[in-house]
């Protein structure tokens, strides 16, 4: 056999009858098969199975191993085909989660390499999938990593090309951060939450809702739109429906926003499975955004006073006052670890619906395309 061109098996077995002194029928009667079989094998006509294999091998003394190689090389030698079509598809598939979009309605469905990449060109807004797509951050993920998966740019660029669109007040930092009081009046109840997108905007805020792809595990993420400086994008995915959950997540990246932080993209930023190693301004993001929802020495007193018998109707006391959910404050006590995470479910509740009722949202169903003739904002 050479490297270029493998010899079909049946030569090997020819040479090996001829060197035996065996005719086709005496290596039909060895082997156990009918000499018809025996001769399709020796014109390469038929294949060598793994049973014939074995019996090969025994006849002869070789063992099966080297007949199926042989088998395998010369059919192997046989298919011609041009493989770059494959390896352009399966590069497609490792940039973007093709079929996950396509579910979502992101791109069209597709049956050519040709319709996928123009697809997803279109999606990017690129000429070629060359090069990476103008977002980029420093995600914080659970294991290191300097790249983005598939799933999790596909999931930013969605909120990019959402959060375009949305027709917002001008962004000033100063009349953002004394706004900011605007938003914590809302965390009292869950119902107020259905504002949050509008007086966003009235502070230049993008707020997008994405439902998050599989295996993403991105919670929120904020960025701001690169053809406009003075444009800020808040991005939940609303993975968890639960009120702490919506509000850590919104408080922490509003805090992204305020002190001007480019980019920042959150990976299990809350419960059990959170993150524990965050980078300083991750770090900063996550006490500034949670002394946003409730004062660190207010907490702090009312866990000196109640450790460790946290009864529910302490909890709505305490939360009553500082006017916010009991549900923020439950989940606040879990993350320091005062209380375990199966503790007071029934604070924890959903608001999906309330935010998505607003919300420029993609997912659960919900296209997003029908926000477009509603504005949040109307120009007056």
């Amino acid at each position: 056999m050479t490297e270029d061109k493998p010899i079909a098996p049946g030569e090997f077995i020819k040479a090996e009858l001829q060197q035996r002194g065996w005719t086709q029928s005496d290596f039909a009667l060895v082997v156990g098969r009918h000499i018809p079989i025996i001769n399709e094998i020796l014109q390469g006509k038929r294949g060598i199975t793994p049973e014939l294999a074995v019996a090969i091998g025994t006849a002869f003394g070789t063992g099966p191993k080297i007949w199926l190689d042989r088998e395998s090389a010369y059919r192997l030698s046989l298919i011609k085909t041009d493989d770059s079509e494959v390896q352009r598809r399966a590069r497609l598939f490792e940039f973007a989660p093709v079929k996950e979009m396509e579910k979502r309605g992101w791109i069209k469905p597709t049956k050519t390499v040709e319709d996928i990449e123009r697809e997803l060109c279109a999606f990017f807004n690129k000429d070629s999938l060359e090069a990476e797509p103008a977002i980029q951050a420093a995600a914080r993920q659970p294991l290191p990593s300097d790249e983005f998966t598939a799933a999790q740019r596909a999931w930013l660029w969605q909120a990019h090309r959402l959060a375009a669109i949305l027709n917002v007040r001008p962004f000033h930092p100063d009349s953002f951060k004394s706004g900011l009081a605007a938003i914590r009046a809302l965390a009292d109840t869950p119902e107020k939450v259905r504002h949050v997108p509008k007086v966003l905007a009235e502070l230049g805020v993008r707020f997008v809702v994405v439902e998050p792809l599989p295996r993403s595990r991105i919670d929120g993420a904020a960025f701001w739109l690169d053809e406009e400086p003075n444009a800020p994008v808040v991005v939940l995915s609303l993975r968890y429906d639960r009120i702490d959950w919506f509000w850590h997540t919104l408080a922490h990246e509003l805090t992204h926003i305020k002190h001007g932080d480019k980019r920042s993209v959150d990976v299990n930023l809350v419960g059990e499975s959170r993150v524990n190693t965050l980078s300083a301004i991750e770090e900063r993001a996550d006490k500034e955004g949670a002394s946003f929802l409730i004062p660190p020495d207010s907490l702090e007193s009312f866990i000196i006073r109640m450790r460790p018998f946290y009864y529910k109707e302490r909890i709505r006391e305490f939360a009553h006052r500082l006017r916010i959910h009991p549900g923020i404050v439950s989940g606040q006590l879990q993350h320091a670890k005062e209380i375990g995470w199966d503790h007071n479910r029934e604070m924890l509740v959903k608001i999906r619906d309330i935010v998505i009722s607003t919300a420029m949202t993609d997912g659960w169903g919900r296209p997003a395309q029908h926000f477009l003739e509603k504005p949040i904002i109307k120009n007056n």
